[in-house]
């Protein structure tokens, strides 16, 4: 399974495109939609390669949805965890109770887990909450 455009929107929405690199909420340097690999300080690209960094890291996203989820997903609730793990990374999801509530096959109590994930630098962020809700309202759809 891939990403959809309903996906990849979601993605480009809350992460939004930065041409220039800058410091997230959480002191990491980020490029274009939320790219973190190998990003320094006075880092500049354009919306193309902006497009192209994203259309690649999908794919490495959706494989640690298809390796570390084991049970079957729509297309719904794909996108919602391939937006989840992007902006959180694998290694959240791995370690994560999402995780072994999503593999024991209850689909319903996703949403309330992926909620939990509103956080950088300990502190909850309104756009955090808003993306967090938005992929668990795309999960239970």
């Amino acid at each position: 399974m891939k990403t959809s455009l309903e996906g990849i929107n979601l993605i480009k929405h809350f992460e939004g495109c930065e041409l220039e690199a800058y410091k997230c909420p959480a002191g990491v340097w980020t490029i274009g939609y939320g790219h973190i690999k190998g990003v320094q300080q006075g880092d500049v690209i354009t919306e193309q390669q902006a497009d192209d960094m994203l259309v690649e890291e999908l794919e490495e996203y959706e494989n640690y949805i298809h390796n570390l989820v084991n049970c079957p997903l729509n297309q719904n609730q794909f996108d919602a965890l391939v937006s989840w793990v992007y902006n959180l990374g694998s290694s959240n999801l791995q370690a994560s109770t999402l995780l072994k509530v999503l593999n024991a096959g209850d689909y319903a109590g996703v949403p309330a887990q992926m909620l939990r994930w509103n956080k950088a630098g300990g502190k909850v962020l309104e756009g955090l909450t808003r993306r967090r809700q938005a992929e668990a309202d795309l999960f239970g759809h």
